[in-house]
């Protein structure tokens, strides 16, 4: 035992009263010495022993110690196991806000079935879509903000039609100027995944109030923090954008090099209400990343829409 070796006055007397107390629980209870851990340590004032010193001619003075009571509790966690499980599992842990509120407010973005020796390819397939879409998008967008202005891309397959439904903020500024893009874009889809006996159909959903969502607004964001803008002065610019888009709270999170740090830090800004915990809570997530000259950025952003 670590006692054993402190060089502490007290260390031995501990030493010995944990050890006394484990070989009661031993002889008198039956316990395995493996399985008991201390829950309680108490040390209690005890009595005053007066001793009497002698002196010259005759006389003498008390020399007064005072003693303690030293009171250890141990538990045999073999009989509790079960209990400390449970205990373990209901702690607060981190979460995907979406993933935790699937199938009660929260929907799927990809809806398809397949069978489980063909899912993997679904899900790769699907990654390959988006990033493609993105890709295009990013290329072919009329200013150079780096604003893609997506919000999310849905995907609905079938046996013999894929629908991607792209929800942006801004679709202007991809279409104006050349109406045939859509037409443009599912072309280059087909060549990237090579379809041949599956048709598929894009369409472009416009959203009414694009800085409501936690993509496009970590987009704006991340262009900020490429353009060397102060991260206080971005994160608090975005949140007065996210105010015109009647959202009840905001929290935004950025790590890394913040502002060309040597030392890497978190730093986060909360506006309003935002209850995590509360599965009826409608809450929007996103996490980004940014590629600045100090280094690579993340950001998170959490947004309380309403409650049901």
């Amino acid at each position: 035992m670590i006692l054993e070796l402190m060089p502490y006055r007290a260390c031995y007397p501990i030493f010995k009263v944990i050890y006394s107390a484990a070989a009661n629980a031993k002889h008198n209870m039956g316990l395995n010495e493996e399985y008991l851990v201390i829950i309680k340590a108490t040390v209690d004032e005890g009595t005053t022993v007066k001793k009497l010193k002698p002196r010259a001619r005759g006389r003498s003075y008390t020399i007064k110690r005072p003693t303690c009571h030293i009171t250890i509790v141990l538990k045999d966690i073999s009989l509790y196991e079960e209990s400390v499980v449970e205990n373990s599992i209901g702690m607060g842990q981190k979460i995907n806000p979406l993933g935790f509120r699937l199938g009660t407010i929260q929907g799927h973005h990809s809806l398809w079935f397949a069978q489980p020796k063909n899912y993997s390819k679904g899900l790769q397939e699907d990654q390959k879509i988006r990033e493609c879409i993105k890709n295009y998008v990013q290329k072919n967008m009329r200013i150079s903000s780096g604003v893609e202005g997506i919000a999310r891309i849905e995907i609905q397959k079938r046996i013999d039609l894929i629908q991607i439904i792209i929800h942006m903020g801004f679709p202007k500024l991809l279409v104006e100027g050349k109406p045939r893009r859509i037409e443009e874009l599912q072309m280059n889809v087909q060549k990237e995944l090579n379809y041949v006996n599956r048709k598929l159909n894009i369409t472009i959903t416009r959203i009414t109030k694009p800085y409501g969502h936690p993509n496009i607004l970590a987009e704006f964001i991340a262009g900020q923090l490429r353009n060397r803008v102060s991260f206080r002065k971005a994160i608090k610019k975005a949140i007065e954008l996210t105010e015109q888009a009647d959202t009840k709270g905001i929290q935004v999170q950025i790590a890394g090099r913040i502002d060309g740090k040597e030392i890497a830090r978190v730093e986060w800004i909360r506006e309003g209400r935002v209850p995590l915990q509360t599965i009826r809570a409608k809450i929007d997530y996103c996490s980004y990343r940014v590629r600045t000259i100090y280094g690579v950025l993340g950001i998170k952003i959490w947004i309380f829409v309403d409650e049901e």
